[in-house]
Formats: C-alpha cells, structure tokens, sequence
C-alpha cells in the first residue's frame, strides 16, 4: 500500500472488486463483515434501496486500498461502510472516499447523512466528527457481540 497522503483515485466499485472489498473488511475489527451478496446487493442499479459503493485505489500499483458504500432514500442516505486497510489510515484516502460518496449524495438529491458507529471507535468519531456530523442519537446495546452501543450520527450536506 503506497497511497500515503491520499494518493487514490475514486471510482465506482465493479464486481471485479468484491474480493479485495471483503479482505479489506475483514481485515478491520470495526467494519461490517459483510457476506458476497451484500456487496453485489450494492452494486445493483435497481435495487431497493438503491446504493453507491465507490472504492478508492491506490495511483501507483491500481490495488483498491478502501471503499465505501451508501444506501439512498432521498433525501436521506445512510453511509453504511467506509474502510481503509491498515496502512492507509490517516492518510487522507477516507477523506478522499467521502468526499467523494458527498458529491455522489447530492447529484443523487440527498440532503442529509446518517449513520451509526460503535460507541467505542474512537478513531472512526474522530474521522466522522471532522468530516462534519454530529450525534443524533444512540441505540443502546445494539451491537449483539459485545452489547455496545450505537452511536446515531448525522450530516446535512451543502
């Protein structure tokens, strides 16, 4: 993984990334594990609901180095994944990904931007927090594993 300081491009993602999507996931203790079908759930233009999966790659060597996914009900999207590998945290490519999934949003007429995040990651309140959402609620003991808390968070885009 080379893409230090956000050297990624974005695009949309293809079934051609599916098994790079589910490493990269996998490989991270916070984001959602996923099964096949989810992930080509999000690649169907006419599924319901309908959804953006975008990834970022890496500029030099072309390897997806993360990804993200949104659901759309316009005007309201729900950011459902935003991964990065190990490496490339804090280098600007999650940024770079929602930046992205942001433009997407609004040419797609959403307004606003939920999402939920386990009470415990740190890191990904930190990133959220920064990229402009604020806490709207909380799920108490929603994730089973662990019996922690969701964080509700929202966004209204510009």
């Amino acid at each position: 993984m080379t893409a230090g300081r956000g050297e990624a491009r974005i695009r949309r993602m293809t079934p051609a990334d599916m098994d790079r999507a589910m490493e990269i996931a996998q490989d991270l203790k916070d984001a959602p594990h996923w099964p096949l079908a989810a992930y080509l759930a999000a690649l169907e233009p006419l599924g319901a609901p309908r959804r953006i999966a975008l990834v970022a790659e890496d500029v030099k060597t072309g390897i997806v180095v993360g990804l993200a996914v949104a659901s759309l009900l316009p005007p309201q999207g729900e950011l459902e994944m935003i991964a990065v590998v190990a490496e490339g945290q804090r280098h600007g490519v999650a940024r770079r990904l929602f930046a992205a999934m942001a433009e997407e949003l609004r040419a797609a007429q959403v307004t606003e931007v939920m999402l939920e995040v386990r009470a415990s990651n740190r890191p990904a309140l930190a990133f959220y927090h920064a990229q402009g959402f604020v806490e709207t609620g909380r799920r108490p003991r929603y994730y089973a594993d662990s019996q922690e808390d969701a964080l509700l968070l929202g966004l209204r885009l510009k």
